[in-house]
């Protein structure tokens, strides 16, 4: 029998690194734990070793089985694209480090995936987040914006097994 799927969502940043772990139960999704990694201003070293760390907590206690990361987009300032890819670097590093396959998706597909609009707003992302995980509230940006990377990695892996690899190669 397969290994149920427990799927850490990350969306790196190198002031706050969101992160989230969800899992289906049933027809529904669950949120595992959720929750945003602020890190402390300081030289860079310090502050990837931050995220790297809080991430190897994260995955030590919460026990995903993949994880899934926001890839990054090109930022009109080249300065801040290079750092959020260093910031992501440390999260792919924590994740592939525990054992991990990590899959990417662009903002467009975690968007399109959670709230059906590719250009959906922050807000529009928490309140669907908050729906599709039944939660009380809608969680903090950070935090939604990478449980929102789990439910698009689920949806992708499940339109995945419906269709077969010939859909997922005819892109490439």
């Amino acid at each position: 029998m397969a290994t149920p799927a427990r799927i850490l969502g990350i969306d790196p940043g190198l002031n706050r690194t969101g992160w989230g772990v969800i899992e289906p139960v049933g027809s529904r999704l669950v949120c595992v734990e959720a929750g945003v990694i602020r890190v402390p201003p300081g030289e860079l070293p310090d502050r990837l070793a931050t995220i790297l760390a809080e991430l190897r907590s994260v995955i030590s206690e919460t026990r995903p089985t993949r994880a899934s990361v926001e890839k990054v987009f090109v930022n009109v300032n080249p300065q801040s694209t290079l750092l959020l890819g260093q910031a992501r670097g440390a999260a792919i590093c924590a994740a592939v480090a525990a054992g991990l396959p990590v899959r990417e998706h662009t903002a467009l597909q975690v968007k399109q995936a959670v709230v059906g609009y590719g250009k959906a707003s922050k807000e529009q992302v928490q309140v669907m987040v908050q729906r599709l995980l039944g939660l009380a509230e809608p969680p903090p940006t950070d935090a939604a914006d990478a449980l929102a990377c789990a439910v698009c990695d689920l949806h992708a892996e499940r339109l995945l097994a419906a269709t077969g690899p010939l859909l997922s190669t005819a892109s490439r």
